[in-house]
């Protein structure tokens, strides 16, 4: 449907339009169920979902940074907010969501063009309050394959990489938090090396895959795209040690440092 489509059926001028599709201005229940009738959408459970999103009441943690931090480091929190499940692929970096402070601290520091102090501890805080979504009442499931050459590098020295490490092994006591390695002496494995988040919505329709890039977030969600993601953590899975073993194996590893 064309922007002046929308706005005359919508009763709307095409600007608000426009802001509704780019995230800046909301859309209510009743007026993203006429846009689903005419856009001849006959999903009742994908529907639903986009009207639980709609609904929300006042301002999330993540508008306090719009206009601070790119719109992509806010997407990525909303998704996880609306998530249900969570799979991470990670080669290199810890998952952000099981990252100490002084970890993404590290990490931030390494940015190309180096980042300001200022700017780096609100990355840090907008990090660290991604992760209430593992503290509430129903958190997603969090499922982490983690490659061995992740868990040695030492973000930020030794002390750091060590307090990551007994991190990891507090958070996978959770019921609802899943990490899994991948050693070194498995040899290959599936996908290209970068860190891959798939975030599994409350209908299929709404599964996102967002990959890590040098110029930042990208995000995936044609079915195809979706389907080749779905198949590559499944692989890496597949390969990995199983929890139990996996916590065994980091904590052989923070032994050593």
């Amino acid at each position: 449907m064309s922007t002046e489509s929308a706005a005359g059926l919508l009763g709307l001028d095409r600007t608000k339009i426009s802001n509704i599709e780019s995230g800046i201005r909301g859309i209510n229940a009743e007026r993203l169920r006429t846009l689903a009738c005419n856009c001849a959408c006959d999903d009742p459970a994908y529907v639903e979902g986009l009207v639980a999103m709609a609904n929300r009441v006042g301002r999330n943690w993540w508008d306090r940074y719009r206009g601070s931090l790119p719109a992509s480091m806010l997407d990525i929190a909303e998704m996880e907010h609306f998530a249900t499940r969570i799979r991470a692929g990670v080669t290199v970096h810890i998952p952000g969501l099981l990252q100490t402070g002084d970890h993404a601290t590290a990490v931030f520091r390494m940015g190309v063009p180096a980042l300001p102090e200022h700017e780096i501890a609100l990355r840090v805080a907008w990090r660290l309050e991604r992760q209430q979504i593992l503290e509430r009442e129903a958190p997603p499931t969090f499922l982490g394959v983690i490659h061995e050459a992740a868990l040695r590098m030492q973000f930020g020295g030794r002390k750091v990489a060590w307090a990551q490490l007994e991190h990891l092994l507090a958070m996978s006591e959770r019921d609802t938090v899943i990490i899994r390695v991948i050693p070194f002496e498995h040899g290959s494995f599936p996908g290209a090396g970068q860190t891959v988040n798939y975030l599994q919505g409350p209908v299929p329709q709404l599964d996102t895959v967002q990959i890590d890039s040098t110029h930042g977030a990208e995000f995936l969600y044609q079915e195809a795209q979706l389907a080749k993601y779905r198949a590559q953590l499944d692989s890496m899975e597949q390969v990995s040690l199983s929890p139990l073993e996996s916590r065994d194996f980091i904590h052989a590893i923070a032994q050593q440092l």
